[in-house]
């Protein structure tokens, strides 16, 4: 019997940079996360490793439905931790997907 369940797929957007870009992210730049626990960066892009771990953390959260009420279903801003740069970034969803469990670890 399949196992299936429903996620999310997340875009993560740089919204804002109130400081310096001392890792050369501008506002617009994303990246996004398929199937789970795929990681996409367009092509000729980067994302700063310091941003990227900021958000982390709320990924696996912001790929389920949650409560109404849940703080994490209302809140889409994540800061980056470099306060030189102060860069904000916006987790959206973009598709909702149907996986099935026996195919991930």
């Amino acid at each position: 019997m399949p196992k299936e369940f429903k996620l999310y797929d997340l875009r993560v957007t740089v919204v804002s940079i109130e400081g310096r870009s001392v890792c050369g992210l501008q506002v617009g730049d994303y990246f996004e996360v398929k199937e789970s626990s795929k990681l996409y960066i367009p092509t000729g892009k980067h994302f700063c490793i310091y941003a990227l771990s900021a958000v982390l953390p709320l990924l696996p959260a912001k790929q389920r439905q949650l409560e109404e009420n849940d703080w994490l279903e209302r809140d889409v801003l994540v800061a980056c931790p470099d306060p030189d740069e102060r860069c904000i970034m916006r987790i959206d969803r973009i598709r909702k997907r149907t996986l099935n469990s026996d195919e991930l670890t």
